[in-house]
């Protein structure tokens, strides 16, 4: 054997190794979150602007559940006393509500009116056959305002968000 090779220690070689491993851990770590934006497109190839590249990106789910309070506005609805709702926002123009009266509980969709990002609907029924109608309009991203009837005509005066 010459001299003039070096040899190189078992531990040496797993220790770089090791470190080439975490390396390019840790970069693949950091560039999930990343997407590629061409700059200069490629010449008869599609042309996408940065902004629908960006909407192309598959969405997070960022769903929030707002509180829905709904007070008594009419003689039939004074017996329920306030409700207690919820609607969960798929922060895409829809939602579920969920409300709780009497025991019965009213399931359905809130969903955002065409062309509107503030005002909607929400429609319920219940267990026992009730159903609950709701009309509604956000003044923030986070409150609002709106009516609500159930099936006997009972009226409610809703409150969204906390």
């Amino acid at each position: 054997m010459s001299s003039s090779i070096a040899s190189v220690s078992p531990v040496s070689r797993y220790t770089r190794l090791a470190a080439q491993v975490a390396a390019l851990a840790a970069s693949s770590v950091l560039l999930t979150a990343c997407y590629v934006v061409p700059v200069q497109p490629v010449p008869g190839g599609p042309v996408q602007s940065p902004a629908a590249a960006v909407q192309s990106v598959a969405p997070v789910n960022t769903a929030v559940t707002f509180n829905a309070r709904m007070y008594p506005a009419n003689d039939l609805a004074a017996r329920y006393g306030m409700v207690q709702g919820t609607v969960t926002n798929d922060m895409h123009g829809r939602g579920i509500f969920t409300a709780n009266i009497l025991g019965e509980t009213y399931t359905g969709e809130a969903t955002r009116s065409a062309n509107s990002a503030r005002t909607g609907v929400a429609n319920g029924v219940g267990a026992r056959g009730g159903w609950m109608r709701c009309t509604y309009q956000m003044n923030s991203g986070t409150l609002g305002t709106g009516q609500c009837e159930l099936n006997n005509g009972a009226r409610f005066t809703m409150h969204v968000g906390s």
